[in-house]
């Protein structure tokens, strides 16, 4: 859950109750985001087999994405007037995203991949209805890219598994 509100002097045109729900969707997206980034960067350090070069490539673009999209998440938090989660014990009890057992083979980290984005999507779907209700436009922007990028590359991923 997002913390305490940083500065009660915000006057953004959203009330103090509204910043909280939508920043505390938003400490979830951030937690699910910091766990699938660090979920991609231990797959590409460790992927083998045939192919090795291609998912270490492109784990390392998604893995790269994923430290920017975590910093853009946690400015939405600041900018609401509310301070950011940003320790590994927050982030484990806010996100939806199991970590991995051991290191599992190329076929399965794909898998565990695609359902990681597919989790980030449905955190990110789950808080428009706040933005909606509050008029957080800023918010509802980066929602909606945060869905693109990660159902398009879930898409990806799932081809790789010829899906």
């Amino acid at each position: 859950m997002a913390k305490k509100i940083a500065s009660p002097a915000v006057n953004i045109g959203i009330s103090d109750k509204d910043r909280k729900k939508i920043a505390d969707g938003l400490s979830h997206l951030l937690a699910d985001t910091y766990t699938l980034y660090l979920k991609t960067h231990n797959f590409h350090w460790n992927v083998t087999g045939p192919m090795f070069n291609t998912l270490h490539l492109m784990f390392e673009g998604q893995y790269t994405e994923l430290a920017l999209a975590v910093d853009s998440i946690a400015e939405r938090i600041r900018a609401l007037g509310v301070y950011a989660p940003g320790s590994y014990r927050e982030f484990a009890k806010l996100s939806s995203i199991p970590e991995a057992d051991g290191i599992p083979v190329a076929e399965e980290m794909i898998r565990q991949l695609v359902e990681g984005q597919e989790a980030v999507v449905r955190t990110a779907r789950a808080i428009f209805p706040l933005t909606d209700g509050a008029n957080d436009e800023p918010t509802a922007d980066l929602l909606t890219q945060r869905m693109q990028i990660h159902e398009k590359t879930a898409w990806m991923l799932r081809a790789m598994l010829g899906q």
